[in-house]
């Protein structure tokens, strides 16, 4: 390629949103490196039309992004035809700029847009493609890229066989980190393209409907913590362990090629030369040989903790702790020991919520178990007895909850509540349910049908409410579940906005701590049975 017109090494920017376009970063880095070994420049380049950028940011505020990142210029092709994000329709455009500036290399970022613009573009120029780099210098004034084969059984070194072409490829970005250079000059150049004309077979495609991939958790690649499942897990169902201790610590699921081609998790879960490099603060191995097709992926991890019970696997020479075990023993007693302690985590955030940040909130730990589990608002509602919106509130900090609700999270997650509540707190709430037992039984309209259990978990009682009146209700408060049964007249019940209306024989149960009213509709007085079942 030693007559190729300009010495630029171009990245194509995607900025569909901010997380490809971090990726566009990582390898302005890498290509800075390159082109700094040829004395050469280089530039990122942008397609979209300035008013049609997803969140706050212009075409401008982008490249001046790339600028303070490395890159020496930004490119910037504008048409309203490039706000619908098409493949066909870039490369076409793409590869006409290309082929008039005759850059040295162009790069892109390992995404399933970016490979197939990459394909496409490289097509129309009839150029050549590394696809898969995980990792690409300079030798002589040759390109070399290094990128696995025969499934990542070896790692292949490879060049371009023509130099007067211009040189594709395609890499993985989390391989490489953004640096923080400024590039020189910094210049941004603008290319209106007029006069947008397509060919046939592409005019003839039409985009008929598209939506925002929704992510059900955080990045695999972008994840503080990372628990891996290999072939040592044993088989589909034990692979649940792994997923529970990746809930349990607020971490990702990631899997070597075995748990794949068995289908115990999908192919975008993969990790090592074939699959994703990741680089957390903490990976987990469990059940993983270390083979070096895995262990190229997670190298540059922070601390690495291998469980395996083969103590001499491989995987412990790259490991910073080392565990030799079996899984299936091993790895329910961690799950559960992690669970008592955000339990116990809860149990300090309701006593000393406002001495905590947004960040270690009781809402932020809610929200945070909820999403480590997948969990939707109605999954968690569900779980805990209470509704959506309450749930919401919580997670928000619009209300305080109280440990009856710490203890309907313990129970979906089956852990003992005795096991992570301090004596203290179980004696506070015995007296509480003590304290609220005397006040129903003093009252005229509470007739109890289970004397001396102020102590006891489950009482009952008969309400009796004059006809056409609203229940006047002690000011108590009771953590809990409650059964009503109305034996005489007609009752409207009200949990939270929702209207129930009951004849008799008719019932319903509820968490105690919904809102509620109750309203005699009978002519004459309505008498229901109560049983409480308290925490």
């Amino acid at each position: 390629m030693n007559n190729i017109v300009e010495k630029e090494i171009w990245v194509f920017a995607d900025i569909r949103n901010d997380h490809h376009f971090g990726y566009c970063l990582n390898i302005l880095s890498k290509g800075r490196e390159l082109s700094k070994a040829v004395s050469g420049k280089i530039a990122a380049v942008l397609m979209g039309f300035n008013s049609e950028q997803p969140g706050n940011l212009t075409l401008q505020n982008y490249a001046e992004k790339c600028i303070e990142h490395g890159a020496d210029f930004v490119y910037i092709l504008e048409n309203k035809a490039f706000t619908e994000k098409r493949a066909d329709i870039y490369s076409y455009h793409f590869s006409d700029f290309i082929k008039k500036r005759r850059p040295w290399l162009v790069l892109f970022g390992l995404t399933d847009f970016s490979k197939e613009l990459a394909s496409r573009t490289t097509a129309y120029c009839n150029a050549g493609l590394i696809a898969d780099c995980i990792d690409i210098r300079v030798e002589k004034n040759t390109i070399i890229a290094v990128s696995p084969s025969w499934g990542g059984e070896i790692i292949a070194e490879l060049s371009f066989s023509d130099d007067f072409q211009t040189g594709f490829a395609t890499l993985r970005p989390n391989v490489f980190k953004p640096c923080n250079i400024k590039g020189e000059p910094g210049e941004i150049k603008w290319e209106h393209v007029q006069n947008l004309s397509l060919p046939d077979y592409i005019e003839k495609n039409q985009l008929f409907y598209s939506e925002k991939e929704i992510c059900d958790s955080k990045n695999l690649e972008e994840a503080d913590i990372v628990v891996v499942g290999g072939a040592g897990v044993g088989s589909i169902e034990d692979f649940r362990l792994v997923r529970e201790l990746a809930a349990a610590i607020g971490g990702e699921v990631g899997a070597t090629r075995p748990p794949v081609l068995q289908h115990w998790i999908d192919s975008n879960r993969m990790i090592g030369q074939t699959g994703k490099t990741v680089r957390p603060k903490l990976l987990i191995s469990i059940g993983t040989s270390g083979a070096i097709q895995y262990t190229a992926g997670i190298i540059e991890s922070k601390t690495i903790v291998a469980i395996n019970r083969d103590q001499d696997a491989p995987i412990y020479h790259v490991a910073d702790i080392g565990i030799v075990g079996d899984v299936k023993q091993l790895l329910p007693i961690l799950i559960n020991k992690l669970r008592k302690n955000f339990l116990r985590q809860l149990a300090d955030a309701v006593c000393h919520d406002n001495m905590l940040s947004s960040t270690d909130s009781f809402g932020a730990k809610i929200r945070k178990l909820r999403e480590a589990h997948c969990w939707t608002l109605e999954n968690l509602s569900h779980s805990t007895g209470q509704s959506p919106d309450f749930i919401e509130q919580v997670e928000n900090d619009q209300i305080s909850p109280s440990v009856s609700f710490i203890l309907s999270v313990a129970r979906a997650l089956n852990v003992d509540p005795g096991t992570f509540l301090s004596e203290e707190e179980k004696i506070k709430i015995r007296d509480q349910r003590a304290q609220e037992f005397i006040k129903r039984t003093q009252n005229y309209s509470y007739q109890t049908l289970t004397p001396s259990a102020e102590h006891q978990h489950l009482r009952a009682f008969m309400i009796n409410i004059e006809p056409k009146q609203a229940h006047k209700p002690v000011a108590y408060k009771h953590e809990g579940e409650e059964f009503i049964f109305v034996m005489d007249g007609e009752l409207e019940l009200t949990l939270g906005n929702k209207i129930n209306h009951l004849k008799p024989a008719e019932s319903i149960h509820f968490n105690s701590e919904i809102p509620h009213k109750l309203k005699s509709l009978s002519n004459n007085p309505t008498r229901c049975l109560v049983v409480l079942y308290t925490i």
